[in-house]
């Protein structure tokens, strides 16, 4: 009857290459990354790994069988590496269930949406089996940075469609307001002033949220670049990306707003297309994509500011450039299967001249005031084809601080000096950039 239940509530094999399968698999690491928006399992093996994975929704837990293991010490870790600050994960309980197949059971604090997929050797690793936790009612980033800036704090997830809630609900009032707000994208060129387009005085009127996703690269699983001291991109970024995110939020454009919005706020993995749909959600003004270069040789030095490229890319480097930020997915761990991942991906390839001219000018910009505080690699904005800049309706740069692979550039990464000095100059340039180019008025199409 159990086993009936559990069929009935759906259970899903994993094809991984049966035929291929080596019993006797020997399991070399566990990782849990706890994150709001999807909790991330993985086991990594020295060969591949078959799984089958029930979910019971209530309580709600995820049943995961691998099979051709025995329970070893590296799989007992799982229960101590669930925080008890984990959004999504209760804990973790494993158990030999039969002589060759280990049984872990996840039992969950929310109903989850989980994909369990498995991943080729890659960079510094071998076989990945991972367990994307996500939660089934999602965070709305746009109420959250909203009801933020009202000084409470985020509602209980929901949808983005009842953002906008009757009753004379402040937050909802905003949120409606902010979503409905001017006219369809155009040229920055053709834009009224922000006055114009959200005028924040006079009867009925309200202030208009400046965004600015702040896109910390790499995390998780992928660590970035490593420089000759151990220091990883990831760790690097993000603290730069929370520096300029307190000065984002204590400035004001044209007497509105500013709110910085993080693609990743924690040591976690994004997907490079879901970075660009979350700026789009939240209908950012700006996409500022923050990493830190690496060469083969310890030579090279100082920051670069790139645009995407419609055409071929500027120069050679930035080529290679483009072709290393865009394996991120490969390292991270993408679910490739994932039904909505092709549809994305396409939605995202639809760049246009206005978003790169745009793109130039903030990058011309954020370039003069880096040069200011630290030497430049190139004294002009590159162009290549990232796969993060492909935002069709959203000014995008990535800025590559330094070379995390130069032991000088290493330390000054790591020096709270300079990065405050960086995080002032990044700030500068944000602000240079409105006041010649207005910010974009609302109602512009998300998906």
């Amino acid at each position: 009857m159990k086993r009936r239940t559990l069929l009935q509530h759906g259970s899903v094999v994993l094809a991984l290459g049966l035929p291929h399968i080596a019993r006797g698999a020997t399991i070399l690491n566990v990782r849990v990354w706890p994150a709001p928006e999807y909790s991330r399992v993985t086991i990594e093996s020295d060969t591949l790994l078959v799984a089958k994975q029930t979910f019971v929704p209530s309580p709600p837990r995820l049943a995961v069988d691998i099979e051709g293991i025995a329970l070893n010490p590296a799989l007992k870790e799982l229960v101590a590496k669930v925080q008890a600050d984990d959004p999504n994960i209760a804990g973790i309980r494993v158990g030999q269930f039969s002589p060759t197949t280990v049984r872990l059971v996840v039992d969950l604090k929310v109903p989850i949406r989980p994909q369990v997929f498995a991943l080729p050797p890659v960079a510094a690793y071998r076989h990945r089996l991972v367990f994307d936790l996500y939660p089934e009612k999602e965070i709305d980033p746009l109420e959250a940075l909203i009801a933020e800036r009202l000084g409470g704090s985020a509602p209980p997830p929901h949808s983005a469609a009842s953002a906008a809630r009757p009753g004379g609900d402040p937050l909802g009032d905003l949120i409606a307001q902010q979503l409905q707000k001017g006219t369809p994208a155009k040229p920055s060129s053709a834009i009224p002033s922000i006055a114009d387009s959200a005028g924040s005085t006079g009867a009925g009127g309200t202030e208009r949220l400046i965004i600015v996703a702040l896109d910390p690269g790499h995390g998780g699983e992928d660590p970035g670049a490593i420089g000759p001291a151990g220091t990883r991109e990831k760790d690097v970024v993000l603290r730069l990306a929370h520096m300029l995110r307190d000065r984002i939020n204590a400035t004001m454009v044209n007497g509105n707003p500013m709110r910085a919005y993080l693609t990743r706020d924690a040591d976690f993995f994004v997907p490079l297309q879901v970075r660009v749909q979350k700026a789009r959600r939240v209908q950012a003004d700006l996409f500022v994509s923050l990493h830190a270069d690496a060469f083969f040789t310890p030579d090279p030095q100082g920051a670069s500011v790139f645009a995407l490229s419609q055409g071929g890319a500027s120069s050679s480097a930035a080529r290679w450039m483009a072709a290393k930020e865009n394996k991120a997915d490969l390292i991270g761990g993408l679910n490739v299967k994932a039904k909505d991942a092709t549809v994305q991906r396409a939605l995202l390839d639809m760049s246009t001249t206005a978003q790169i001219n745009d793109s130039l000018k903030l990058g011309k910009t954020l370039l003069g005031e880096i040069g200011r505080v630290g030497k430049l690699h190139k004294p002009r904005v590159e162009q290549a084809a990232f796969a993060v800049l492909k935002a069709p309706d959203i000014p995008s740069v990535l800025v590559e601080a330094a070379f995390i692979s130069n032991p000088m550039e290493e330390l000054k990464l790591n020096s709270a000096e300079y990065q405050n000095q960086l995080a002032d100059a990044l700030m500068r340039g944000i602000t240079g950039y409105f006041s010649r180019n207005p910010p974009l008025a609302r109602n512009r199409t998300t998906s």
